[in-house]
């Protein structure tokens, strides 16, 4: 049965269009002496020549070798995908992705498609995957890598500059951003990565080739690694849904990324249990994952953004109360347990004008939603500690709405829940803003689950040590360093 690869191979770029079909069968089905496509090559001539072997021409510079079926096929070509770009790669477990391009003389600027090929069966997913745990010393430390902006071939980035803040000339973009991030996770060797969204730019026609680019990086140094999305993941004709972006992300190896209850809006909304050290099942710490969605039409607001659902908000509440119900029942006598959360867009607190920036900046205003669904109060109820965000890529401060006092009938006016900006990470979004241009960063968080602190810091470009290093919890409370 002949299937075709839904993968335009031009891009949508020229008047003709091409596919790639291939020939699909069970194994099941296959008779004694059928041919069996053995292995596929890319180039002008048949490889190896004089090895004796008989390569079949195919259109665009294909090359298959084919061999009668003996009974196993550990060693036939079972699955053929197309990723597109001279940068592509393909983190996932057996595939080859092939160096040489497909033949098919489009114009210079469409990134090339080049073909990976799957020999054998594909290992399946182990069911249980392997269980987030603190150091033995109790800490735990996560990067997070917001808007990295990745498209389908190198892109181009028109607004970096030096390590002396001067302007440098137009670069291809992604090759920047995979160096970036494997810089920062070699520094900071982190328990965990958390993607925060726009992983990729807007109307780009391969998603998946752009998803690949961000993820391999993280897989290559054996990370565990989640993941949001932000508005512009999907955006776009040839986009692939968020649904069928999740769907690859937890295909991967070392991805913790679920897509979530199907009656809670969005898709990826979840959570992250932090353990002790094995072998413990003790929870010292959940992370939690929201989708922010994106934009909408609104007459009064340009840009404007959904906000966090009410079926999230439950969703959220439900979850962490039945968490603290278990902790409670259970053998815990870990005096603390922190929270943190994670989304894209930024709730519309953090351009409230009684916010105070403890450190970082913020150079841009924030873009939230307009209709504020309170989500920010859940989280102060459920006592999270701070929430990171992406969006806002020039924006990279942490900061807290002045203190309230509690519901619970205590009096004392305490700190609510910290806001932080992740800063752009991608050379192929923006990192400017007006004339003045900004250096990409990463944002670090470190857990001491056993004393039960906080603190956050920053990596940036060209900076050799820590930037705005801040101490967010400490004896498991959220902490003013202004006492205010």
């Amino acid at each position: 049965m002949w299937h075709r690869i839904e993968k335009e191979l031009y891009l949508y770029t020229s008047q003709q269009t091409a596919w790639l079909y291939v020939a699909l069968a069970n194994e099941e089905a296959l008779a004694a002496e059928e041919l069996l496509v053995m292995d596929i090559r890319v180039g002008d001539l048949p490889p190896n020549p004089s090895s004796g072997h008989s390569w079949e021409s195919r259109p665009g510079g294909i090359w298959v070798l084919r061999s009668k079926f003996s009974g196993m096929i550990g060693q036939a070509v079972t699955e053929v995908d197309v990723l597109f770009g001279t940068d592509a790669v393909d983190p996932r477990p057996q595939w080859s992705l092939m160096r040489s391009s497909l033949q098919l003389n489009a114009q210079p600027n469409v990134p090339v498609a080049r073909l990976s090929v799957l020999h054998g069966r594909a290992k399946p997913r182990p069911d249980a995957r392997a269980a987030l745990r603190v150091r033995e010393d109790g800490k735990f430390k996560i990067v997070q890598i917001s808007d990295t902006h990745m498209v389908t071939g190198v892109g181009v980035c028109k607004d970096a500059i030096d390590a002396h803040g001067n302007n440098v000339p137009e670069s291809e973009a992604d090759p920047l951003t995979v160096d970036f991030i494997g810089r920062i996770l070699d520094v900071e060797k982190p328990d965990l990565v958390i993607l925060t969204g726009d992983q990729l730019h807007h109307d780009i026609p391969d998603s998946q080739s752009a998803l690949f680019k961000v993820v391999a990086p993280i897989i290559e140094r054996s990370i565990p690694f989640a993941a949001v999305f932000g508005n512009h993941d999907s955006e776009g004709i040839r986009a692939l849904s968020r649904t069928a972006q999740m769907s690859i992300l937890q295909n991967l190896p070392f991805s913790l990324c679920e897509s979530g209850p199907e009656h809670v809006d969005g898709i990826g909304n979840f959570c992250l249990q932090v353990l002790a050290p094995a072998p413990s099942q003790l929870p010292l710490s959940t992370l939690y994952f929201l989708d922010s969605h994106g934009q909408i039409p609104s007459k009064t607001h340009n840009p404007d953004y959904g906000p966090i659902k009410q079926s999230q908000i439950d969703w959220f509440l439900d979850t962490s109360q039945a968490q603290l119900s278990a902790r409670g029942k259970g053998d815990n006598d870990n005096r603390f347990h922190l929270s943190l959360a994670f989304l894209h867009i930024p709730l519309p607190e953090f351009g409230d004008r009684h916010l105070g920036i403890r450190n970082g900046h913020r150079r841009e205003p924030s873009e939230t939603p307009s209709f504020n669904s309170h989500f920010y109060d859940a989280l102060v109820k459920e006592g999270i500690s701070a929430l990171g965000c992406g969006h806002d890529h020039v924006n990279d401060f942490c900061a807290l709405l002045p203190q309230q006092t509690q519901q619970d009938g205590d009096k004392t006016p305490r700190p609510g829940v910290w806001l932080c900006y992740g800063g752009g990470s991608g050379f192929g979004g923006y990192c400017s803003y007006g004339e003045m241009r900004y250096h990409r960063r990463t944002r670090v968080w470190e857990l001491d689950t056993s004393a039960g602190s906080l603190k956050t810091w920053k990596r940036v470009e060209y900076a050799m040590n820590r930037v705005d290093e801040l101490m967010l919890v400490e004896n498991g409370a959220v902490v003013d360093p202004w006492g205010g």
